[in-house]
């Protein structure tokens, strides 16, 4: 599929190889999203299925979604030259649908590759003296051989429980007990694509919103516009501080820190944060240690901090490049509350022949910019 400059190729098999042409002839739309975290990244792919197409005898001869399924999947588009992975992962489910003229259509759905971790249950799995980090290392390492490449980043409070007191156990699968460490010590876990096909990074650390920001979003600027719609919200009760408490180690009287939202991996993106700020009281981490109500209080204010969300479209061939989630970027025009540097959350690819679209959604702790320009 290509349009203008850009190209779509696309890759499949248990070991990705390019797909035969009579597949990517049949490649009408493709979709993709990719989140910083919250949930696993995902594909739709739809072909249209001429009455002698081979993937309609294909489907047939598998008995519809019986090993369709368990194909990997791996889509990356070449853009002037530089050629970006945009998912790698599984087909999940299969289906056909009738369609006019005996032409049907055949859609392929499937998340990143952190779907094969959400397969089998591991109940009662012991990690002794083994730390978090070491922990997510470890599940990780049983999926190296699907190019799997783990990047950790141990929290503040990354310290090996003490085998006669404590012994870790894990319940569930791989991918949702990752996510519960994540949750547990304020970070993110997510799946990146690439950097060449057939490989993935697997990132389990703080949200980052710090680094060279991507070319700025710009509306309302005629000529110069490079979206086609940009809005922006404020909501101050999305934004919470919280309040931890623990005991004192001799009186037993419950003290009270406040959390901030502020770290050097995530500063403020906006000057005005909401006034007053909302206050949470976490009072169940009264029964436990200094560093977990610490670490209690970290995770909460992380995953509250944002007041300032946007939600946008654009065209990627004006645009010039991909837009990335998980990065920052600048934006123009918006007016003075809103300009400035937001966080990309998530972008989806809509991807058609001869249209490239993406749509996005931004977030960032308060209004006004906190730089006086923004990269274009």
């Amino acid at each position: 599929m290509m349009q203008g400059g850009i190209r779509l190729s696309l890759y499949i098999g248990p070991v990705p190889v390019p797909a035969p042409r009579e597949v990517v002839d049949a490649l009408v739309h493709a979709k993709v999203e990719n989140g910083s975290g919250d949930t696993q990244s995902g594909f739709e792919l739809t072909f249209e299925l001429p009455a002698r197409s081979p993937l309609r005898t294909l489907f047939l001869l598998t008995g519809g979604t019986s090993a369709l399924p368990l194909m990997r999947v791996v889509l990356v588009v070449t853009i002037n030259g530089n050629a970006e992975s945009l998912i790698d992962g599984m087909a999940t489910n299969v289906e056909m649908q009738p369609g006019e003229g005996g032409v049907g259509k055949l859609i392929v759905q499937g998340k990143d590759l952190s779907a094969l971790m959400d397969i089998i249950d591991f109940p009662g799995l012991l990690f002794p003296a083994m730390p978090p980090s070491v922990r997510v290392l470890l599940i990780l390492a049983k999926y190296a051989a699907f190019g799997v490449v783990p990047q950790v980043i141990p929290s503040i409070l990354d310290i090996p429980p003490v085998p006669l007191q404590q012994i870790p156990q894990q319940w569930g699968t791989d991918y949702a007990y990752i996510k519960s460490l994540a949750d547990e010590a304020g970070y993110v876990f997510y799946l990146e694509a690439g950097p060449t096909p057939g490989t993935s990074k697997a990132y389990w650390g703080p949200e980052i919103r710090v680094g060279e920001p991507q070319p700025a979003l710009t509306t309302g600027m005629d000529a110069q516009s490079n979206v086609e719609r940009l809005s922006f919200s404020f909501d101050k009760e999305k934004k919470s501080i919280p309040v931890v408490f623990f005991q004192e180690g001799v009186t037993k009287a419950p003290i009270g820190i406040p959390i901030p939202d502020i770290t050097p991996l995530n500063p403020p993106l906006g000057l005005v944060p909401p006034l007053p700020p909302k206050i949470t009281h976490l009072h169940d981490t009264g029964h436990l240690s200094a560093p977990e109500a610490l670490m209690a209080g970290l995770a909460y204010a992380s995953q509250h901090s944002d007041s300032v969300f946007g939600d946008g479209q654009l065209d990627v061939a004006k645009y010039g490049r991909l837009l990335k989630s998980r990065q920052l970027v600048g934006v123009r025009g918006a007016g003075l509350a809103f300009d400035g540097l937001h966080y990309v959350k998530r972008v989806t690819h809509e991807i058609e022949r001869g249209s490239y679209k993406q749509s996005f959604k931004l977030a960032r702790n308060g209004l006004i910019s906190t730089v006086p320009r923004v990269p274009t």
